[in-house]
């Protein structure tokens, strides 16, 4: 596979400007762009790079499983590549970075999409299981986003992704340690969109809806109550695609969104307006 990168401004690095006067194509493509994907070799992290890797990046794809990373990267074909990375060792996230960058040049786009959920009534959740949930889901999505970022400000220009959920925007029962993380990660959008945003450096969120994968199906039906109200307050009633999602994370990494930062876009067929 081959994994140099295009160069549109002679340093190694894409060009973040596009002209207003080009076609739409343009504005949306991610070509010559490099983007790292936590957790990208299942669901909808494979998805998203899918979508990166369609319109045009070079994508990186990281996890713990080596055989699935390498199975993901072989089904995306030429532009993909992986690299196994514990995000929860968080010694390890500089030289992640710096792996990415020394292998496929400097680091466009970012996301944070590698994270874990537990469904226990909050009176059992244990002092260790709300830890776990924290440190995966926040304590190192921050540790990896301040190792992209320390290298993406002085350059002037990058894009960081996260992903929360509807849970950060009203209350689910048995999902307390995962709700408090993605309420944390939404707020922590905010901020470093308020400190980055001036060098250059675009933060925002996807909140997704019920979106059918395969961990969700099981989920779901073992719990035909949860899955009817999730249906009865969806607007659209019915649940979406991994790719609602990677075309979403497409576009808030793209020139077309290039005046947006700093927000949470629900990707969820209408379920956090419903009723």
């Amino acid at each position: 596979m081959n994994s140099s990168i295009l160069s549109s401004n002679g340093n190694g690095h894409a060009a973040t400007t596009t002209p207003d006067s080009a076609p739409l194509g343009d504005v949306f493509s991610l070509a010559g762009r490099v983007a790292l994907i936590t957790g990208g070799g299942t669901g909808i992290g494979l998805e998203i790079a899918r979508c990166m890797l369609t319109a045009g990046a070079t994508v990186i794809i990281t996890g713990r499983r080596e055989a699935v990373l390498q199975d993901s990267a072989a089904e995306l074909g030429e532009g993909a590549h992986f690299v196994v990375n514990d995000i929860c060792d968080l010694a390890s996230l500089d030289e992640l970075v710096e792996q990415v960058e020394a292998a496929h040049g400097p680091l466009d786009i970012l996301v944070n999409n590698a994270g874990i959920n537990m469904k226990k009534p909050a009176l059992e959740v244990t002092d260790e299981d709300f830890s776990r949930i924290i440190h995966t889901n926040l304590t190192a999505v921050f540790a990896l986003t301040r190792a992209a970022a320390k290298r993406m400000v002085p350059r002037g220009s990058g894009v960081i992704l996260m992903i929360s959920s509807m849970a950060a925007y009203y209350g689910i029962d048995r999902v307390v340690a995962y709700a408090a993380s993605k309420s944390a990660v939404e707020g922590m959008v905010k901020v470093l969109a308020s400190e980055f945003s001036a060098h250059g450096v675009r933060i925002n969120a996807i909140a997704p809806g019920f979106i059918e994968t395969e961990m969700s199906r099981t989920a779901m039906n073992s719990d035909p109550d949860r899955r009817d109200r999730a249906m009865r307050r969806t607007p659209m009633g019915k649940f979406g695609k991994p790719s609602d999602i990677g075309h979403a994370a497409v576009f808030l990494a793209s020139e077309g969104a290039r005046y947006i930062t700093g927000v949470s876009l629900p990707v969820d067929g209408g379920n956090s307006i419903g009723f």
